[in-house]
Formats: structure tokens, C-alpha cells, sequence
């Protein structure tokens, strides 16, 4: 199954050609363009397309992230993924961004792992993966104090841009802190694609916030659940 992968939910334009059946990425690009992902994103799919000698016809399925992230970028992302996927008459699933930064982090270090993002307004996005990459928590705004809570308690790796505001908080995190990614990898992101069901993980934004919402002040760990 070939899957395009796209994802604008951070300052990079990022889009991947991934083919499941070999596990091979055929070609990739994110290139920093800050703002600007509408006007971008096609000649980034373009140049990708190119490097893959790879027609948009031959596309089967479509991932795109659905953040948490850039409200605009999301946005774009989305809709981009989706009349895609309505023109091709393929499936599209919405992969998470803490999930493709978790998840992998998880998998290679054989550990528990929080995915944080640096939200601003003293806020984090997490959310934590056990060892196997299957959730353990879902993915939250939180204070930075909640979260470096939650880091402990957990005895967890970290890994996204939030990590090392944790660990300047909490210098116990530091030997913990695994990435300061801003944005998944676009290759997490298609491996990712290729797993979901496009009926339970539909390309809907995920936003954790809305205009007035207020971070919460603490966090439960629930039992485990299944990606």
C-alpha cells in the first residue's frame, strides 16, 4: 500500500511518500517555511512526487497530522489530506502529533514515553506511551508543573519540544529527555498512517484548545489502552 503522509502542524511543510509493503520511504521533504503551509504544500507534494518517480494517481491512502499544533496549519493539512483523498477515492486517517513523537521514542528505547509539546501560555501538550508505544494516557493540556508530575510518577522518557522546559523545572528529568523534536518526523507520521483504521482515526483537527479553555491543573493516569 502506498500512503502520502503530510503534516503542517509546526513551522515545517512536511510530506512523505511511504511504501507499507516493503517499509521503505520512497521520498520525503520539510523544508522550515514558518507560514505559509496553502501556499507551499503543493509544490512540496510536487518535488516528492518527483523524487519518487511516483504519480498522485498511484496513492492508495492518505495520512496527515491532526495535531495538536498550528491552528492555521492544521487546518490546512486537513483539508489539503482531505479533498485529496475525495479526488483519489482513497481512505484518509487522522494520525495525532504526540502520538508519531511518542510512539517511535517508545519503541526505540524500550521505555515509557511522554510526547510534550511547548504550547506557550505556561502550557504543555502531553501525552504518554508505555514501552509497547500503546497509550497509557490521552493527550492533555497541562500545566508544566502537572506535567513534570506526570513525568515522574511515570519514571518516563521525554521527548518534544516541552521536554527540556520539564527538565529546567525538575533537573531530575534532564538524564530523561530523549528529543526536543518541535514537529514528528513526516516518516513516523506514514509509518503511523499505515496502522490506523480510517473509521475509528478519522483526519479530524485536534485542537486540545479552544479559545477560552484553561489547562488543567492536575492528571489522572487511566488505565492502558490500546493505539
Amino acid at each position: 500500500m502506498l500512503i502520502l503522509a503530510i503534516d503542517c502542524s509546526a513551522r515545517f511543510c512536511s510530506v512523505a511518500l511511504f511504501q507499507d509493503d516493503t517499509g521503505q520511504i520512497l521520498a520525503s521533504a520539510s523544508p522550515d517555511i514558518g507560514r505559509g503551509h496553502a501556499e507551499h504544500l503543493p509544490a512540496v507534494l510536487q518535488s516528492v512526487l518527483d523524487a519518487a518517480s511516483t504519480e498522485l494517481s498511484q496513492v492508495e491512502r492518505i495520512g496527515v497530522c491532526i495535531g495538536p499544533g498550528s491552528f492555521a496549519g492544521i487546518r490546512v493539512g486537513v483539508a489539503f489530506a482531505r479533498g485529496l483523498a475525495l479526488a483519489l477515492d482513497v481512505p484518509v486517517v487522522g494520525v495525532g502529533s504526540l502520538e508519531a513523537i511518542a510512539i517511535p521514542a517508545a519503541h526505540e528505547s524500550g521505555k515509557p514515553v511522554m510526547a510534550v509539546l511547548d504550547a506557550r501560555r505556561d502550557c504543555v501538550w502531553a501525552l504518554l506511551v508505555v514501552a509497547d508505544g500503546s497509550l497509557s494516557a490521552p493527550a492533555s493540556e497541562l500545566t508544566p508543573v502537572a506535567a513534570v508530575s506526570l513525568a515522574l510518577e511515570a519514571k518516563c522518557g521525554l521527548s518534544g519540544s516541552g521536554a527540556p522546559l520539564l527538565a529546567g523545572l525538575e533537573p531530575s528529568l534532564e538524564p530523561h529527555v530523549l528529543t526536543d523534536l518541535v514537529a514528528p518526523a513526516i516518516e513516523s507520521v506514514a509509518r503511523l498512517a499505515a496502522r490506523l483504521d480510517p473509521q475509528t482515526d478519522p483526519a479530524e483537527p485536534r485542537y486540545l484548545r479552544d479559545a477560552d479553555a484553561k489547562p488543567q491543573a492536575g492528571f489522572a493516569v487511566p488505565h492502558e489502552a490500546s493505539l
